[in-house]
């Protein structure tokens, strides 16, 4: 895992030429709003928030992605019950696809989740919770090659699976808000480096 993680910052480094933004930080060019949830971007940050119909709702890149390395900033207010899916297409509110979880404290942040497929395919172990900074920002790192998948949270590695499924998937980036209500997460610095 420790030499995966050094090639990780190796390919980073190597790769930082290639590395760009996938949010431009004033509007939402470049990505769809799936479903009636709010999405918008205030003081250079893009928000999700529960709506009055307190549903699932998506926020999906134009652009479909297969290897990358995935790095971005997340932060909890409210419940911060979240996501980034990768490899995955959005029909309504219908996705399908690999979500890596963004969730509040003892719910799997960094877990690899299969909507309307197999459910959960991975979760972190319990006890690296302690990385998730509830209510302050937090860096999440994504490496997607082939069949695997790596996930970083603050620098600490998460889970680490292999695939064959995601392996075949296509599809774009898309930000979660989940049903229920009371959610609000706030996100930066969205950078993909494609592979």
């Amino acid at each position: 895992m420790k030499q995966f993680f050094s090639f990780l910052i190796i390919l980073s480094t190597f790769y930082v030429q290639s590395q760009h933004s996938i949010f431009n930080g004033k509007d939402l060019e470049g990505w769809t709003i799936n479903g009636t949830e709010k999405w918008y971007v205030s003081d250079g940050l893009l928000i999700c928030e529960s709506g009055p119909d307190a549903e699932y709702g998506y926020l999906t890149t134009d652009a479909f992605y297969d290897d990358f390395l995935l790095e971005l900033e997340f932060k909890q207010e409210a419940d911060g019950n979240s996501g980034v899916f990768f490899r995955s297409t959005v029909d309504g509110t219908i996705v399908n696809g690999w979500q890596v979880e963004v969730a509040p404290p003892g719910s799997d942040t960094g877990g690899i989740y299969e909507s309307y497929g197999r459910g959960w395919l991975i979760k972190p172990d319990p006890k690296k919770d302690m990385y998730l900074k509830m209510g302050e920002w937090n860096t999440m790192k994504i490496l997607c090659i082939g069949d695997r998948v790596q996930t970083f949270l603050n620098g600490h590695e998460m889970v680490d699976i292999t695939d064959e499924k995601i392996g075949d998937g296509e599809g774009g980036i898309a930000l979660q808000i989940h049903s229920g209500g009371g959610i609000k997460v706030l996100w930066k610095n969205l950078k993909i480096t494609e592979l």
